[in-house]
């Protein structure tokens, strides 16, 4: 399955993405529908269905236009009823959608950012491929929880699904705030010499410019990953902290940054 991402060009810097297998595509997040559109006409493969990560109306924006275009089903998680418009089926937990050239999409239930988030794991013979992670996880961050979240419940996810995930996942998400985070990772822990590289080669990109990352680099530079670094409990001012309240400690702080 090949993963196609877009940048919106919206304030709201969000990417939207078509997965590709040998006879079909899903929409994922469709930010402006008749640009997907547009894209899947490109690529020459008809969209069975457009899959929401989250309930955030920029997360389904594009869905009335893409529905219009092409007829398709809305999916999103069962925790997500009745708070995105036209779901004609819910996914739960561990649900595998199977596509034609043998390439699974898993669904993992995700909550923290919100309360009915899902991530897409892309599967193959049983390897972890890539993971479409909407607003769970960024490049070098994490989503907030402002908006129906819960931070502990997002540390919860973090332990349970993301941090077990095999290191060259490819990681596809909800926005591109790459530099911001990396920005506060360096704030928390100067010495992280990844991140300053990371930073180095990202600085001068303009909006529609960006890299992927995998789950074994935000290890190295996301700072959410790095809960047991003496130098960042150092920043936060508690050397004595669990990992728990190292995340929670990092995210009140990213609310304010």
């Amino acid at each position: 399955m090949k993963v196609h991402q877009f940048f919106s060009f919206s304030s709201l810097r969000n990417f939207e993405y078509l997965l590709e297998d040998e006879s079909e595509l899903y929409a994922v997040d469709p930010f402006n529908g008749d640009k997907i559109f547009a894209e899947a006409k490109k690529i020459g493969k008809p969209i069975k269905a457009i899959i929401n990560t989250h309930e955030h109306f920029d997360h389904y924006c594009g869905n009335e236009a893409l529905v219009k275009a092409c007829a398709c089903e809305v999916w999103a998680h069962e925790k997500a009823r009745g708070k995105i418009p036209g779901v004609g089926r819910y996914l739960k937990d561990n649900e595998i959608l199977k596509t034609i050239d043998g390439t699974y999409v898993k669904v993992l239930y995700t909550p923290g950012h919100t309360m009915g988030h899902l991530c897409l794991l892309l599967q193959n013979e049983g390897k972890d491929l890539a993971l479409i992670s909407g607003d769970t996880l960024f490049n070098a961050g994490v989503g907030n929880c402002h908006n129906g979240g819960n931070p502990e419940v997002l540390y919860e996810t973090f332990r349970d699904q993301i941090f077990p995930l095999q290191d060259d996942v490819v990681l596809y998400p909800g926005h591109d705030y790459m530099k911001n985070n990396l920005l506060f990772t360096l704030n928390l822990e100067p010495s992280n010499k990844k991140a300053k590289a990371q930073l180095e080669r990202i600085k001068d990109f303009k909006d529609g410019e960006f890299i992927t990352s995998t789950i074994g680099q935000e290890r190295e530079f996301n700072t959410f990953f790095r809960l047991d670094v003496e130098e960042i409990k150092s920043s936060l001012g508690d050397n004595t902290l669990c990992e728990k309240n190292v995340f929670l400690k990092l995210r009140e702080k990213r609310n304010h940054w």
